[in-house]
């Protein structure tokens, strides 16, 4: 399994293949469902490198307000591609004065927690359920990209686990191939990119998700239905 460090140099040296393009919101969407889901499983990252980081950010630019690190960023760049590239410069610098002060403690150690079992991934109950009723709360101004980069971290956290996919991930992954159906687009491109496409902006395409995953759940249970009476 990956440590954190190691996730973000690899990202940095291939971002098309993990997150689609060098975009700060992208990384930050992908790494949070992938440590989240570390915690969910019951792995805790003991000496977290971004710890302090977003205090370090206010206090080396001199900015004295509530905004996240990925905003300051934002904020001193000229575009996502920039911020994206400024993160990992300034990150460097932080992780060496972490180091230099004796901050850094055992980053590469993962503790697994034995009095937990790993929980069953429910795609239903965290798309439709929580992030659909709050998707302010979960999701930035990015809705459709942040949500797909945050099921990519989700997923690589648990293929590296060894945690075998569950029914509802299983019927997920055909979702790709029904959003390509669909619209008639067989370009490589993923099911976020096609939806947005064909939407006026990110928030639009995010509700257009939901309807377009209910109509494939839908469909799949016809299916079923049609199998099962024949």
């Amino acid at each position: 399994m990956m440590n954190l460090s190691t996730l973000l140099q690899k990202i940095k040296e291939n971002p098309v293949m993990y997150i689609d393009k060098p975009s700060i919101t992208c990384l930050r969407s992908f790494a949070w469902g992938y440590l989240s889901q570390l915690s969910n499983l019951g792995l805790t990252p003991e000496g977290d490198p971004m710890e302090g980081f977003n205090e370090w950010m206010q206090e080396t630019e001199k900015i004295n307000t509530t905004q996240s690190w990925v905003e300051i960023i934002l904020f001193l760049s000229s575009s996502e591609r920039d911020a994206f590239y400024s993160f990992f410069e300034l990150f460097e610098k932080f992780i060496k004065q972490k180091t230099n002060s004796k901050m850094q403690k055992n980053e590469d150690i993962l503790r697994l927690r034995q009095d937990l079992m790993f929980p069953r991934f429910d795609i239903y109950k965290e798309i439709l359920g929580a992030i659909k009723k709050r998707p302010g709360m979960y999701l930035g101004a990015s809705p459709i990209t942040e949500l797909d980069m945050r099921l990519r971290g989700y997923s690589l956290a648990r293929r590296e686990v060894g945690v075998a996919p569950t029914e509802p991930e299983r019927e997920f992954e055909g979702f790709q191939s029904w959003v390509e159906d669909k619209y008639g687009i067989n370009s490589g491109q993923s099911w976020s990119k096609i939806i947005l496409f064909y939407s006026v902006d990110e928030h639009e395409a995010l509700q257009k998700f939901f309807e377009l995953f209910e109509e494939y759940l839908n469909k799949n249970k016809s299916l079923e239905i049609e199998e099962n009476s024949g």
